[in-house]
């Protein structure tokens, strides 16, 4: 009978050189690449994976044709090594700033609608607290962002975990629901035009997010809600900045989440329409990997990322004080 596999069975029966070729098989497929993209040779390869198999006392992989196809259990050996392969991504870029003397990296990924918010104004805080941190910051769509998250290529991510992602292997932390804005440039001929509908607008140009993006389900789900044509003249794209410069310099018509519209709107560079859409996307929040230590970094930008929306929570007094009369003036009904 095969022994019960534990935490401390695996620690003492797994070599970092398997993770390495399993990960690599995984990439091209066959024993003979991944044994020359790691400088050995193939029977030591095939030596090292009939290893594997047997302190596990499992198939990992069969053939396929030329190829190897994993198992359902290579297939989540695989998933776990990937995040050790992150973790350990993680580990060295910590290790290499504290060799460098310096004050560290924080990598952070975010999508669009905080980034003119919660994160920029944690970012600041922050930067001013640790001049010395090396901050970088990527907006992407949130699949892309756990991606970079699972390869370590990230400490902490704002967004959601999206489909074809575990939620169990990740901590997630809500900041606030994400409405959606219908926005044009300032110059659009419907940007003052005071009641529209969706329908008004299916033969304008659009911009949009990717196809399987939640923003761009968002919308199509709010085109079928209210039984419009999806439209046929548009862009794609998931930059911001292109955005923004496709509906300044042509009458485009986009969808942009509602805080960044108010954000871009109050510096004129957009006007929002007024269309009411019912759909918006899942809460956002704050998404780090579990069981991937933080550094003190992260760990103070979440603090500062959270306290802002604890700010906005609106304080109850314990005893209301009672309304002082005010000469000349009748007392307002609510």
């Amino acid at each position: 009978m095969a022994q019960t596999l534990s935490a401390e069975t695996l620690l003492n029966r797994l070599r970092l050189r398997q993770v390495a070729l399993l990960l690599e098989l995984q990439a091209r497929g066959t024993l003979r690449a991944a044994a020359a993209e790691l400088g050995m040779t193939q029977p030591a390869a095939t030596n090292m994976l009939k290893e594997l198999e047997s302190s596990l006392d499992l198939r990992l992989f069969e053939r396929d044709g030329r190829r190897l196809r994993p198992t359902a259990a290579g297939t989540a050996v695989l998933d776990h090594f990937g995040g050790l392969k992150g973790s350990l991504a993680a580990l060295a870029r910590d290790l290499e700033d504290l060799r460098a003397g310096e004050g560290g990296t924080l990598a952070i990924g975010s999508i669009l609608a905080p980034s003119p918010t919660y994160l920029t104004r944690a970012v600041a805080r922050l930067k001013g607290e640790q001049p010395r941190l090396r901050i970088s910051v990527l907006t992407e769509t949130s699949d892309h962002l756990l991606d970079l998250l699972d390869q370590g290529k990230l400490d902490v991510m704002v967004g959601r975990v999206t489909d074809g992602h575990a939620p169990q292997d990740y901590l997630t932390r809500v900041l606030e629901d994400e409405p959606l804005s219908v926005v044009v440039g300032p110059a659009h001929p419907l940007a003052r035009v005071r009641r529209l509908s969706l329908a008004d607008l299916v033969g304008q140009p659009w911009v949009l997010q990717p196809r399987e993006s939640p923003m761009r389900e968002a919308l199509e789900q709010e085109f079928r809600l209210q039984g419009v044509e999806r439209p046929q003249n548009l862009v794609e794209t998931a930059s911001i900045l292109t955005t923004l410069f496709l509906i300044a310099e042509a009458p485009m018509v986009a969808v942009v989440p509602a805080s960044l519209a108010g954000s871009y709107a109050a510096r004129h560079l957009l006007r929002v329409l007024p269309v009411r859409l019912s759909s918006q996307l899942e809460p956002y929040g704050s998404i780090v990997r579990r069981g991937r230590p933080l550094s003190p970094s992260a760990r103070r930008f979440l603090d500062l990322l959270h306290a802002q929306t604890a700010a906005l929570v609106p304080q109850e007094p314990a005893t209301p004080p009672a309304a002082a009369p005010v000469r000349g003036r009748r007392p307002r009904t609510a």
